[in-house]
């Protein structure tokens, strides 16, 4: 009933509006979305910078119905990748595929993305594809693999869901690619049928793709707010004798500062997530309703950050 009264809420227009002018909402937002222009959004990648951690820079908005919203949105992200080149900023970007089109039209989808990708090779810098329901996956992976990654190897990479039951295989064909993986846990409502309905199975899972993508795999990104997790990876790096450089720990712009900062100081590369844009109201009701769980998950953190004296 709580994910189905979200999902309502999310898809309120009027109620977006009337959230969107009150303040508390607004500095609620603020905390989990950096703001909604691009250039605020820079500034939250300038102090991520300033702190030693990188980012990746997301326009939210997805699943566009119409050719002319997709090209804007391709438009968008090329400003993005010019500006970030433009103040030499320590930043790539992450794109769904259901906003450029993909929905529309696949060629549609291919056309933007490539132009995309050819101007982050003129910059040589980075594209992560995120990922979206399982319904989308086989989509995406077979895009990436057939359509983007033969031309734009080093400029584009893929995100694997540690809930779904092939992504052990897909793991083993990405390491076989030699491309880059951001590896998550999923936060989407799957079937048990596609995925595992336990969180234990989830996190088994993980860590297994984790210690392959750590081990053979092209510089991954270990996309956790976990610490029972992050430990394991730190573990796993130690025995195997595998140097920080090999891969990257990646949170959530505004989950566990804290942590963020202190793996910085124990040397690992850390990259934030930071989402912007004006639908920052539908992206947080939707990332609840994805699993409702988050709600005690984000306060829990707040409050840990709180009570461990934090302060950005």
């Amino acid at each position: 009933m709580l994910r189905q009264s979200l999902l309502y809420l999310s898809n309120q227009p009027r109620i977006f509006r009337l959230v969107r002018r009150n303040g508390f909402a607004k500095r609620f937002a603020s905390r989990f979305v950096a703001g909604e222009t691009l250039e605020t959004a820079l500034d939250a990648v300038k102090a991520l910078n300033a702190r030693k951690i990188t980012a990746s820079l997301d326009l939210l908005g997805e699943s566009v119905s119409s050719e002319p919203e997709a090209r804007a949105a391709s438009r968008e992200y090329i400003t993005m990748l010019d500006r970030i080149h433009e103040q030499r900023l320590d930043a790539n970007v992450s794109v769904k595929l259901t906003q450029m089109g993909l929905d529309v039209d696949e060629e549609l989808c291919v056309e933007l993305m490539q132009s995309i990708l050819a101007r982050a090779r003129e910059y040589d810098t980075f594209v992560r594809l995120d990922m979206e329901g399982s319904a989308y996956t086989e989509r995406t992976l077979q895009l990436f693999e057939d359509r983007l990654y033969p031309n734009y190897r080093e400029n584009v990479g893929i995100v694997l869901q540690s809930y779904l039951y092939r992504t052990s295989a897909d793991v083993e064909r990405a390491i076989m690619l030699k491309c880059r993986v951001r590896l998550c846990k999923g936060a989407y409502k799957e079937p048990a049928s596609v995925a595992y309905p336990d969180k234990k199975d989830v996190d088994d899972n993980y860590v297994r793709c984790m210690e392959k993508l750590i081990q053979d795999g092209n510089y991954p990104g270990i996309a956790t707010h976990d610490p029972a997790i992050i430990e394991a990876a730190k573990r796993f790096v130690k025995e195997k004798e595998i140097p920080p450089a090999r891969f990257e720990f990646q949170m959530l712009y505004g989950v566990r500062r804290d942590m963020q900062d202190q793996l910085v100081r124990e040397g690992y590369n850390m990259r934030v997530y930071v989402p912007f844009g004006t639908q920052w109201y539908p992206y947080l009701m939707r990332r609840l309703a994805e699993r409702p769980a988050n709600l005690a998950f984000i306060t829990g953190n707040v409050v840990r950050e709180m009570m461990s004296g934090y302060r950005q």
